[in-house]
């Protein structure tokens, strides 16, 4: 999120009348920022609900309030933040389109036995109308609702605190046999600073909890659909997908895998397995990331802190061969960032409803995380 400092200091005194609507101001001063001097309401349900009313009464004017404290002073600043223009929704059902798309043509590949025939034979299988009917139903449905969902979490949330964001947008994949999803996922964009705390948990909890509600069902009926096959069966090479906590009490209750066997995943289990990996990804502890937005929203400055004993983590699980998580640590290093910027108001703690939301999402963690994704036999 973009702001900059307010650049009109002859409104001072109409801006310092709007602030003491809401704030007793002792001192105002003009720096890099607009800063008013104020003293903070003793009750921390009050000071919210009167920043919140500041918030708004600020955001006509392209205006957002900073409430931090400088030297044991409690300061609002205010900043000039640039009007967000967001895409024209064309470009959002363009994208779910195209994604239902890529991700039913992914699923035909998944309906796909052997790996005999030439590639013309490949393409052939891959858009024959029965295989094509299977990747919808089974493949792209189940994992569209999945991330689909998981997005509208985030998004509902956002409206019901007052926050402008996108509506997802999905993001393609070719149909390839190596990464046979058809989709990198979905996003939306946050148009506006997060007010406070709650919100930021709120917001960032969202997500996860209503991608992984969707996961179990769908996990559920693809392990009914799916079947078990000697080890000694698979080529060499074959890939093999890791296992998480949910999966290994799923299989144990529905199945009964004998020495020498494994569960061959049905494509509606394999958008479950893919489901609940992108949960756990999501949850990570660090940066922009959900589990990063927890994690600022429970500990504030000292969220850095867990954001690097993550990346440690999973550097040293690369390093000792127990998952490939390289990707994830550059995608986090160069892209996220291991940092995550403070709500605008942080001085509103957590109350009994947040902090079992943090510890759910704790547990959804724990549930869905798969350490070593991919392997080969």
């Amino acid at each position: 999120m973009q702001w900059r400092a307010y650049p009109d200091e002859e409104n001072v005194q109409e801006l310092r009348q709007v602030v003491e609507k809401y704030f007793h101001v002792y001192d105002v001063r003009a720096e890099d920022f607009m800063a008013f001097f104020i003293d903070l309401p003793s009750d921390e349900e009050e000071t919210m609900h009167r920043f919140n009313h500041l918030l708004n009464a600020l955001k006509a004017r392209n205006l957002v309030p900073i409430l931090r404290m400088i030297n044991g002073e409690y300061v609002i600043m205010v900043a000039y933040k640039p009007p967000v223009k967001g895409k024209p929704r064309w470009v959002n059902i363009s994208l779910f389109i195209t994604t239902i798309f890529t991700t039913m043509l992914s699923g035909s590949l998944l309906f796909i036995e052997g790996n005999g025939g030439t590639f013309g034979d490949l393409v052939k299988e891959m858009f024959s109308p029965g295989n094509l009917f299977q990747g919808l139903v089974f493949f792209s449905i189940p994992l569209m609702a999945i991330l689909g969902i998981h997005e509208l979490g985030h998004y509902f949330a956002s409206k019901r605190h007052g926050v402008a964001a996108s509506l997802p947008f999905f993001i393609p994949l070719p149909p390839n046999p190596i990464l046979p999803l058809g989709t990198m996922g979905a996003v939306i964009s946050m148009r506006e600073p997060i007010p406070d705390r709650r919100t930021l948990l709120d917001i960032g909890v969202a997500g996860p909890i209503a991608g992984f509600i969707v996961s179990i069902p769908v996990l559920i009926v693809g392990l009914a659909l799916s079947s078990t096959v000697s080890l000694s069966e698979l080529p060499q090479g074959s890939v093999m997908l890791g296992d998480n906590l949910l999966i290994l009490i799923f299989s144990k209750l529905m199945f009964n895998v004998p020495p020498g066997y494994t569960i061959s995943l049905h494509p509606t289990a394999f958008a479950g397995w893919v489901g609940l990996l992108v949960t756990a990804i999501n949850l990570l502890p660090a940066g922009q990331l959900d589990g990063g937005h927890v994690a600022r929203a429970v500990l504030r400055e000292k969220h850095r802190y867990i954001s690097f004993a993550t990346i440690i983590m999973l550097a040293a699980m690369t390093f000792l061969g127990v998952g490939n998580w390289l990707l994830m640590l550059l995608l986090l290093v160069f892209l996220l960032g291991t940092e995550h910027p403070p709500a605008l108001n942080e001085y509103v703690s957590l109350d009994f409803k947040r902090k079992i939301l943090a510890l759910l999402a704790l547990l959804i963690f724990i549930l869905s995380f798969t350490p070593m994704p991919v392997s080969t036999t």
